[in-house]
């Protein structure tokens, strides 16, 4: 349901729930589970989620769904799903390490919002990403409102969510909601160069970074101030004072 393989300092995360990667409780206890597994490790540095089918990840499980329609407790079961949902989300984007999504099919409701947890995100040009939800009377709950609201800005948001419309690969990174749009047939390759490129960058430094970038717009949080603790932090380790010494060297010698 989902396969782990560590490749260098990249983990790499398949979700495999044929035929559409539908979301149920299985499925967000395997990738949870996963996350355990990491949360062991320190030798990886970059997140790299992926599909197996031909799509991503459709969303919701259409069995949950049709539980929530007849049941008379559908309230508090789509609560304490939401609740589950968003857990395993904002554990993903709250990982001190990268977290980049290689998105090559649809990615709708709760598919496109894993993706939204992630820092980066791929798309294949020929991909359908959105959060059709509003078309049948919900929302996108699953953190989807707030993710997509603070990466694009309340214009974009509401021509997704309100409009409950879908965009190709190539508009999602026109509008913002990618930051990269590719051939299908290139999309595992240029993913793969991509975390290859990040997994090769001091993971210290990184992470400093990343703490940094999730700062901005957090109520109570002075960015600036959270720049020059990390700053400080790297400039007096091991690591950084090599790679400074290295890079001043190869400069001296460039004059």
């Amino acid at each position: 349901m989902i396969d782990l393989n560590m490749r260098g300092r990249v983990a790499e995360v398949t979700l495999n729930r044929p035929p559409v990667n539908a979301i149920d409780d299985k499925l967000l206890a395997a990738f949870n589970g996963v996350l355990d597994t990491l949360q062991q490790r320190n030798d990886w540095s970059v997140l790299h989620i992926r599909s197996s089918q031909r799509v991503f990840a459709a969303g919701a499980d259409i069995g949950l769904m049709h539980g929530w329609s007849v049941s008379p407790d559908a309230s508090d079961a789509m609560r304490e799903y939401v609740e589950r949902f968003q857990g395993l989300f904002n554990r993903i984007e709250a990982l001190p390490q990268v977290s980049f999504v290689e998105i090559n099919g649809a990615a709708l409701g709760g598919g496109f919002e894993m993706c939204l947890s992630c820092d980066l995100r791929m798309a294949a040009n020929e991909a359908k990403l959105g959060l059709p939800e509003v078309g049948i009377g919900l929302i996108p709950g699953a953190g989807g409102t707030q993710r997509l609201t603070r990466l694009c800005g309340r214009g974009v948001a509401g021509r997704i969510i309100y409009g409950a419309e879908p965009v190709d690969g190539q508009m999602a990174e026109r509008l913002g909601m990618v930051q990269w749009s590719v051939p299908r047939a290139e999309l595992e390759v240029q993913a793969r160069a991509v975390v290859d490129k990040l997994a090769a960058l001091p993971p210290h430094s990184l992470q400093a970074a990343k703490a940094c970038v999730q700062s901005y717009g957090v109520a109570g949080v002075d960015g600036y101030a959270v720049e020059r603790q990390q700053g400080a932090r790297l400039i007096a380790t091991s690591e950084t004072q090599a790679l400074l010494k290295g890079f001043l060297e190869k400069s001296q010698k460039k004059s």
